[in-house]
């Protein structure tokens, strides 16, 4: 019997139409910001965030501070995120000078909590910044309400979360910005960057000012800006992208019913929950070990790794509060269902790549394993 191949934790899908695309942009000569990057921004409006406004920058955690700079945020001001995600979400509020500050999370969707977003609130919170983890919807009526109640602005950080839905509406639609990693792992890429979706052309136009050095017309510069531009290379990889992210969207969902069907009768395992009204785009299809350690599912890890092949990943095995880089904005209180996440999470694969094979291992790997108490 040949030896097993790993299955990838993720795999980014790049195809012939994109190498067309980058070799037509490389012919015309104009490679920086220009006609592919304006064309993206209008397809992806219309594709993922019902027409609103887009700005394309070089990447998901420019997106979040140049989409915090455009509505105001800066020394003084608190910010209310989750500790349980990738630390991209925190550091953009720190780089504008705000404070983060750190909010549970919902055991079922790994989101903001509302009931511990509304306990954090202080004089100088102006906004919370939902991430959208995993590509599930936070709880945007629960948090708006919250917003609405301490008047305070709503942004997204829906870096892993292309095409997800709430009550039928997209995510990137509810808050004054929303911002869309296109890194290469996730749901669909540009090779690198990122897109905010604006609620106003105000928001839109400071993106935009400060992408570009401060400046919309040449050498007119208004505010002090960066050079946080996307390329037409990336842009044109990103529009053909485009066109296919609701098929690969799709196989992430028919994939993730099938692990779903089978993971739900292995004891110790507890699969993703959907809540009603919502649309799962599976950017991550992540597992709890039940009542695990952290070491504990360490071991479970390994095991799928070394013993079955199965590549699969923990995000996030430390909280943003705990590191080294963001302890200093650490919570006076507890965040029991983040230390309980942190340790219990294991992401498993759910690409559109995966043929009905991979997915029959990834299951009986994981019976194996965690049935056996790894």
């Amino acid at each position: 019997m040949s030896e097993l191949s790993m299955i990838p934790a993720a795999r980014p899908v790049i195809g012939e139409e994109e190498r067309v695309a980058v070799d037509r942009v490389l012919r015309s000569g104009m490679v920086a910001q220009g006609p592919e990057v304006a064309a993206f921004e209008v397809e992806f409006a219309a594709e993922l965030v019902g027409g609103r406004t887009c700005v394309a920058v070089n990447s998901g955690t420019s997106g979040l501070h140049l989409g915090l700079l455009a509505a105001g945020v800066g020394p003084g001001d608190e910010v209310i995120v989750p500790s349980f995600t990738f630390a991209a979400t925190a550091n953009s509020v720190a780089l504008t000078g705000a404070t983060p500050v750190f909010a549970d999370i919902s055991a079922d969707t790994f989101n903001l909590d509302p009931v511990s977003v509304a306990a954090a609130v202080s004089e100088r919170t102006v906004a919370v910044m939902p991430v959208h983890l995993y590509g599930h919807p936070a709880d945007m009526d629960g948090l708006a309400q919250v917003a609405q109640e301490h008047g305070l602005a709503v942004f997204e950080d829906a870096a892993q979360a292309h095409g997800a839905t709430c009550g039928g509406r997209p995510v990137g639609s509810f808050g004054a910005f929303g911002m869309f990693s296109l890194y290469p792992t996730k749901n669909m890429t540009s090779g690198e960057g990122g897109m905010v979706s604006c609620a106003d052309e105000e928001i839109a136009r400071g993106v935009r000012l400060l992408r570009n050095q401060g400046m919309e017309a040449q050498y007119a510069n208004e505010v002090v800006g960066l050079n946080n531009r996307m390329t037409d290379i990336h842009a044109a990889i990103g529009r053909v992208q485009l066109g296919k992210v609701g098929a690969w969207t799709a196989q992430r969902r028919a994939n993730a019913a099938f692990l779903d069907e089978h993971l739900g009768q292995v004891a110790g395992v507890v699969t993703p929950a959907v809540r009603e009204g919502c649309t799962h785009v599976y950017h991550q299809y992540t597992i709890r070990v039940d009542g695990a350690s952290g070491a504990q599912r360490d071991e479970v890890v390994a095991a799928l790794r070394a013993e079955h092949k199965v590549g699969c990943g923990v995000y996030y095995p430390t909280p943003n509060h705990e590191l080294v880089s963001l302890a200093r904005f650490a919570p006076a209180w507890e965040l029991p269902v983040t230390a309980r996440a942190a340790a219990e999470v294991i992401s498993l694969p759910v690409h559109p790549s995966l043929s009905e094979g991979d997915l029959e291992r990834v299951v009986e790997a994981v019976a194996a394993v965690v049935g056996a108490g790894a």
